[in-house]
């Protein structure tokens, strides 16, 4: 049989690229949508609507610290155990964009994943330490899976999740090139790489209709680096590469070791979560930055990083407050958490303040989420795009793959394949 000449594919390649273009537009108005009611439920269940979810922990009063992300829990897990209970002799559909992915027919199943959406709203606003990115994206991914025609094929629906994927990643972290590159390196399959220019044209777009949406350009994390990494700084920076890949796959343990320590219990899933909650509001009483996912606080590291002994007391309790939501079954993600952790362990090896401070944070960052993710690519290349600062890209590009190759020796499982419905 004659072969077709390239021309003749030219068609379904545009329409696929017009596609893309609308599931970017789309995906960012879903996360726009997100963010918007998550700013309007904080101002009423804390009173306080400036989207620093640390700034209200610590203008409430200890009894409401420490009640609110448990009573959170309650109401999300009791949304989830009504919605598991409701579905129970009902055939499942996928709720998460990693089992689409991995389906037949790359379908989501909507009604699921939008009270699974709702569940993590609740427990965000509640004061969670959990990402609100993984509901950002699980969204885009929804408004992905609806733009695929209703006959599409296997093949057409993967690639819309795809598109969806990296249009949320963009629109949560303003990273086109590394949200692209997430798709390619975290899903896991060749075929992630053919259609490779409509995700692409989905997560650019998907950036310039967050633009227009914020009114203005803003990168993620504002970073003052007095000068280029010099030697000395690029053997910090190896060494974070070094520590993040031995951290890596024991932070991976202690989630999956968090997880079964909660399931013991045989607590019903609203006692789950809620058990949870009431550890993070322990933990706030103390340390009030343990409260959400950690944006706020890893921005006042990166402009001022504190002392030593401030740094590993915000790590503990951090660390403590993710284990118990991740393990208690709260909905959400831990890839902001997980940047947390990282820029705390990477200033830990170089103390000091100043540039060289801020250059170890940035590449622990970066080496930890290569850790845990095993895309090293992406992990490096997210953290020029999120601080603007490209000159550190070959630094963070050893210091992520020597991390990949000592995670993936001791623990070959990423944070993605272990369980697959946790986010970002």
């Amino acid at each position: 049989m004659p072969r077709r000449f390239p021309l003749f594919c030219m068609p379904t390649r545009l329409r696929r690229l017009l596609l893309a273009a609308i599931i970017g537009s789309l995906s960012a108005l879903a996360v726009g949508l997100f963010r918007h009611t998550l700013c309007a439920l904080e101002g009423v269940v804390l009173g306080n609507a400036s989207g620093s979810l640390v700034s209200a922990a610590r203008h409430l009063p200890a009894w409401r610290r420490l009640l609110t992300p448990a009573l959170g829990g309650v109401l999300a897990g009791g949304l989830l155990w009504l919605w598991q209970s409701s579905r129970r002799r009902r055939p499942r559909g996928a709720s998460d964009y990693l089992q689409a992915w991995a389906s037949a027919q790359g379908k989501l199943d909507l009604p699921s994943s939008l009270v699974k959406s709702a569940a993590s709203l609740i427990v965000v606003a509640s004061g969670s330490a959990i990402g609100r990115e993984g509901a950002m994206i699980l969204l885009a991914t929804l408004a992905a899976s609806a733009c695929a025609p209703r006959n599409a094929s296997p093949d057409e629906n993967k690639l819309a999740i795809a598109c969806g994927v990296a249009a949320g990643m963009t629109s949560a972290y303003h990273a086109p090139l590394a949200s692209s590159l997430f798709v390619a390196e975290v899903l896991s399959d060749k075929r992630a790489w053919r259609p490779s220019g409509a995700v692409m044209i989905a997560a650019m777009t998907a950036l310039l209709t967050t633009r227009l949406l914020n009114g203005q350009y803003a990168l993620l994390y504002r970073v003052t680096l007095a000068q280029a990494p010099t030697w000395r700084q690029y053997g910090v920076m190896l060494m974070s590469g070094i520590c993040a890949g031995l951290c890596g796959p024991l932070l991976l343990w202690l989630l999956a070791f968090s997880r079964k320590l909660f399931h013991s219990l045989r607590l019903s899933l609203p006692l789950q979560i809620g058990l949870g909650g009431l550890i993070v509001g322990l933990l706030s009483l103390h340390t009030p930055e343990v409260w959400g996912n950690g944006y706020s606080v890893v921005q006042s590291l990166l402009s001022s990083p504190p002392t030593a002994a401030l740094l590993t007391g915000l790590l503990l309790c951090k660390l403590l407050a993710l284990l118990a939501s991740n393990g208690s079954g709260t909905p959400g993600g831990i890839f902001t958490p997980t940047l947390f952790i990282g820029v705390a362990l990477g200033m830990l090896l170089a103390p000091g303040g100043g540039t060289p401070q801020i250059v170890a944070g940035l590449s622990g960052m970066a080496a930890l989420l290569a850790a845990t993710t095993q895309a090293p690519l992406m992990s490096a290349l997210m953290i020029c795009e999120m601080t603007g600062e490209y000159r550190l890209l070959a630094g963070l590009l050893i210091a992520c793959f020597v991390s990949d190759a000592l995670a993936s020796g001791l623990r070959p499982q990423s944070v993605r394949r272990q369980r697959g419905p946790r986010e970002g």
